[in-house]
């Protein structure tokens, strides 16, 4: 007579969680030569309706990396095609691209040749093919890197790019793996003076961010965080709230964001963080620290309160947005960048990234140090 067990099955979860998690080991950012001031933005584009103005002045932001266009006739900035967007999206996405990569190396010591796996995530333009097969020419990695682009998700896409990275990581122990956020946030912007593209083009700025991930080998030394696992709740009621629409009379696309697209933002922030802590015997008030999306001071706000944060927490998703404004995807990773050079982490200390976008979809991921 066979005996059976009554134990139950391990799920696939667990199972995993008892694996080495993929951990990461090293980071690098990169942003354009040039920035601005609001005020000096104002200037340059002329903007005198005093709503437009408060909108600037009121956004938490002081400076921002951006490639503008040639002045035109008269010393007013040219209006560019659509075209000549697609090129700057190109241009700056592959040199501040091709900067945050390399320095991420360099962070860890390691070779591009020694990469196996390239995700690089955008929602500035659209390519084909995309970033990571011009990267891999670019910077010489390995013809057998495989690779995966992540276009179009919006400012949550970076959380998407290292579940896919943590993923691969995992089922290639000791390989490296790099995802890579590119979003040159100047080449989506219709300047036409009404309160739809104000309120976009207050706000975001250029950059890259890039993390090399691995599961154990010789690049795993224990410095970096382990990423142990994610949760993401979409709210399909709002799915309209952010979006990348065809504006016809501009002749390009122009991206919009509903007012209250931060109120929904902190109504569902609670819930996805609580499954995400669910069965690690981990309560809000055990994490360490909190590296969330610049999205803007109203969304800061809302996940401050709503979460019971401290603007301590917040202290460097906020100087972000202040010296950078909105990076979309790649954010919270110049948030880690700072958390890093601080140097304030310990062993043991768990952490949270969180990351919300088009769908409206939030993204967390835990981590422990």
């Amino acid at each position: 007579m066979t005996q059976r067990n009554a134990a139950a099955p391990e799920s696939s979860r667990a199972a995993a969680e008892r694996e080495t998690p993929p951990r990461i080991v090293g980071a690098g950012t990169a942003v354009p030569a040039l920035s601005y001031t609001q005020e000096e933005l104002l200037d340059i584009y002329r903007i005198e309706d005093p709503r437009v103005r408060s909108v600037f002045r009121n956004s938490a932001i002081d400076r921002r990396h951006l490639t503008l266009p040639p002045e035109g006739p008269g010393g007013a900035r040219r209006t560019e095609t659509q075209g000549e967007l697609l090129a700057k999206h190109r241009e700056q996405g592959l040199d501040m691209g091709s900067r945050a990569l390399q320095a991420c190396l360099k962070d860890l010591d390691a070779d591009p040749g020694e990469v196996r796996y390239l995700c690089c995530v955008s929602s500035t333009g659209f390519l084909t093919p995309g970033f990571s097969a011009l990267l891999i020419r670019e910077l010489g990695l390995a013809r057998n890197c495989a690779r995966l682009d992540v276009v179009g998700m919006g400012c949550n896409a970076g959380l998407n790019g290292l579940a896919a990275v943590t993923g691969w990581a995992r089922s290639h122990p000791g390989e490296l793996a790099v995802m890579l956020c590119v979003e040159a946030c100047s080449a989506a912007y219709v300047f036409d003076g009404t309160m739809r593209t104000s309120v976009v083009n207050s706000l975001f700025g250029d950059g890259a961010a890039a993390v090399a991930v691995v599961s154990g080998g010789p690049h795993d030394k224990g410095g970096g965080p382990q990423v142990l696992r994610s949760a993401s709740r979409i709210i399909p009621d709002a799915i309209e709230a952010m979006r990348y629409d065809w504006d016809d009379a501009a002749g390009k696309f122009s991206f919009f964001l509903d007012r209250d697209i931060p109120y929904v933002v902190g109504a569902n922030a609670e819930a996805v963080v609580g499954e995400l802590l669910a069965g690690t015997g981990l309560r809000r008030s055990d994490i360490a620290h909190w590296l969330v999306h610049s999205g803007g001071k109203k969304v800061i706000d809302s996940v401050m309160v709503n979460l019971g944060l401290t603007r301590h927490d917040l202290r460097h998703t906020t100087s972000v947005l202040r010296d950078y404004g909105n990076l979309s995807s790649g954010s919270f990773l110049f948030s880690f960048q700072r958390l890093r050079e601080e140097g304030t982490v310990s062993p043991g200390d768990h952490g949270i990234f969180m990351t919300m976008g088009p769908g409206s979809t939030i993204e967390t991921a835990l981590l422990r140090w």
